[in-house]
């Protein structure tokens, strides 16, 4: 029999009494069989490690896309108390600053004709895809200042006001980043990779909120592009790297864990320092990486679509769904690990850029291939419940081996052009790890954010056409 009680509509709950090196309770998001599915997948089990973590404070939180992940769950929030609290890379995951990124069009899906598969054609050119891929524009950057200063280093004002964070966390220092770490990033700002990650050609289907989309400057049958990349190779090679430190440092710092993925130290520990200052750096180049994918989506849609249009695609927001920030939460400092989350900030708050502070900042919660993705808006709940956090999209509930045995990846192709949706991918298993159906149902994820108070829609986006690793 589970241990979670139902403590609310859409809210479970693993009291801290159920294990005894639990510090505070595990708590979940979701309706009925979104929960069954994280219990089943062992999420919940993991959710319950991490409510041992030394400072953790209020309760260890999963969201309703919640999946088996490195040592937290993918969907987990958990905020540790500083100055003692710990810090856990297995908190952010393996790709930090894994994120997304809306751009709008000047254009409705009308408007755009029988030009949609030159579009993507030209998308796909401009952005390399897959592992390993390197930049063909910005490789020559000066990649210390970009781990510094993030998008900053040539960006324009407006996509930086529009950035979480403005696209650089303070305390970056590209001396904590390795020179393995550098050399697997060195030429990779402005690729997409590989897995889930992909840019995607979409239509608003519906608005649901139409102050806060107006605000946005979303409009219905209005052409998107929606970003979905982070760090590459050199924040895979960070959280390795202080995976490591940290496995070595834990007995120093007298910390017994359930499971070795959650590896920590305490924040304020020469480990803990080193890996936050590294992990800045690795979310600034994550930031700089999609911007430099935007500025190729510019780039395609002035070739396609023509200058004037591409001068007037704007950005509406960026957010990542994979970092670690200091936060502040009833008068204390927290450091909030958000992996596979979104920040969710309401109406009024600071961080909000002005022209979205009345009606709650943009969060972004893509579908898979052939569903739709939702613009979100922070609510007042988010901050009450869950930290500032959200979703960060559908959430798996079948492996990539399990989707490949399923479909192939040609078959997939053929079935998405039959209704509509260019794609190009470099690669077709990779296109079938990432079917529709390895992926639980993003309406369903939204409406439980809803329920819960942490966002609250605002415009639905239907695929048109995507480009894949």
């Amino acid at each position: 029999m589970s241990r979670a009680q139902r403590i609310g509509e859409v809210v479970w709950e693993v009291p801290a009494s159920a294990r005894a090196d639990m510090r505070v309770p595990a708590r979940v998001f979701a309706d009925e069989a979104l929960f069954e599915a994280i219990e089943r997948d062992g999420s919940l089990a993991q959710l319950e490690n991490v409510a041992t973590l030394p400072g953790v404070v209020d309760a260890a939180l999963a969201m309703p896309d919640a999946h088996q992940g490195y040592g937290f769950p993918v969907g987990g929030v958990a905020a540790m108390e500083l100055p003692d609290g710990v810090v856990s890379p297995g908190g952010v995951g393996y790709d930090i600053n894994c994120g997304v990124r809306l751009l709008a069009l000047p254009l409705s899906a009308a408007e755009l004709a029988g030009r949609k598969e030159p579009l993507v054609h030209e998308l796909a050119r401009a952005i390399p895809a897959g592992p390993g891929k390197e930049a063909r524009t910005r490789a020559s950057a000066d990649l210390d200042a970009v781990l510094r200063d993030g998008p900053r280093v040539w960006a324009e004002a407006d996509d930086l006001e529009r950035t979480e964070s403005q696209g650089r966390l303070p305390g970056a220092d590209p001396a904590a980043v390795s020179e393995r770490a550098k050399a697997r990033g060195a030429g990779q700002l402005g690729t997409m990779g590989s897995g889930n990650h992909f840019v995607e050609l979409q239509r608003v289907a519906r608005i649901d909120d139409a102050e806060a989309a107006r605000a946005y400057g979303l409009a219905e049958d209005q052409l998107t592009v929606l970003i979905h990349s982070g760090s590459r190779g050199l924040g895979h090679q960070v959280c390795s790297d202080y995976v490591k430190r940290m496995e070595n440092a834990m007995r120093r710092y007298r910390i017994e864990l359930p499971d070795r993925q959650l590896a920590c130290a305490p924040a304020s520990s020469p480990e803990g320092e080193a890996y936050l200052a590294a992990m800045a750096a690795a979310a600034n180049f994550a930031w700089a990486n999609r911007q430099a994918i935007a500025d190729a989506v510019r780039l395609a849609v002035a070739r396609v679509l023509g200058e004037s249009v591409a001068r007037a695609t704007r950005q509406v927001y960026d957010v990542a769904h994979n970092v670690a920030k200091v936060e502040r939460y009833g008068g204390r400092d927290l450091l909030v690990h958000r992996k596979g989350a979104t920040r969710a900030f309401p109406a009024g708050s600071a961080d909000v850029p002005e022209p979205y502070r009345q009606v709650g900042q943009p969060v972004f919660i893509p579908g898979s291939m052939g569903t739709a993705s939702w613009v979100l808006a922070g609510e007042p709940g988010s901050l009450e419940r869950a930290f500032g956090s959200t979703c960060h999209g559908a959430g798996r509930t079948l492996s990539r081996t399990g989707a490949r045995k399923r479909i192939e990846g040609g078959e997939l192709r053929r079935e998405l052009e039959a209704r509509g949706i260019t794609v190009r991918s470099p690669s077709t298993s990779g296109l079938a790890e990432e079917a529709p159906f390895a992926y639980k149902d993003v309406d369903r994820v939204v409406e439980v954010v809803q329920r819960a108070g942490l966002a609250r829609p605002v415009a639905r986006l239907e695929p048109l056409g995507v480009v894949k690793g």
